[in-house]
């Protein structure tokens, strides 16, 4: 199962990239896969966008991930999920009008896991930025 996860991760990335992977560049995307220290500060980021609109975009992007949310708390912009067996915890806060900051952390307080999980969502979200959720209405 690990390896399946492991293999997915690797999809993910070439598909949001959008690029062939050359010989050289094949060492840097295992390191995305690959179980190490992540520093505090790789797990934080700020986006041009509002802290709505970020929940959102986070949650596709969990989703498109093929992790599983478990709990979604939109009035404290917070989502609990998990990825290769391990629960995180995505905080969305205001910076400003036209700024959110949302924050990756792991539940248990060890920062030793895959930095892809991480990096996947932050690229989902900075592609699909300018794509904003829509109300549809129903006749």
């Amino acid at each position: 199962m690990e390896r399946i996860l492991k293999c997915l991760l690797v999809c993910t990335v070439l598909f949001s990239i959008g690029l062939p992977v050359k010989a050289e560049e094949q060492l840097n995307l295992s390191t995305l896969i690959t179980a190490q220290n992540i520093k505090f500060e790789n797990c934080t980021k700020v986006f041009n966008t509002d802290n709505v609109s970020l929940l959102y975009l986070t949650i596709a992007a969990i989703n498109a991930n093929r992790f599983t949310i478990d709990e979604i708390q939109s009035k404290s912009g917070y989502i609990l999920f998990t990825a290769v067996n391990k629960q995180f915890l995505a905080t969305i806060t205001n910076v400003n009008t036209n700024q959110g900051m949302l924050k990756i952390t792991p539940v248990d307080n060890n920062y030793f896991f895959q930095p892809g999980i991480i990096l996947n969502i932050f690229k989902f979200i900075e592609l699909n930025l300018t794509k904003k959720p829509e109300i549809i209405k129903w006749n």
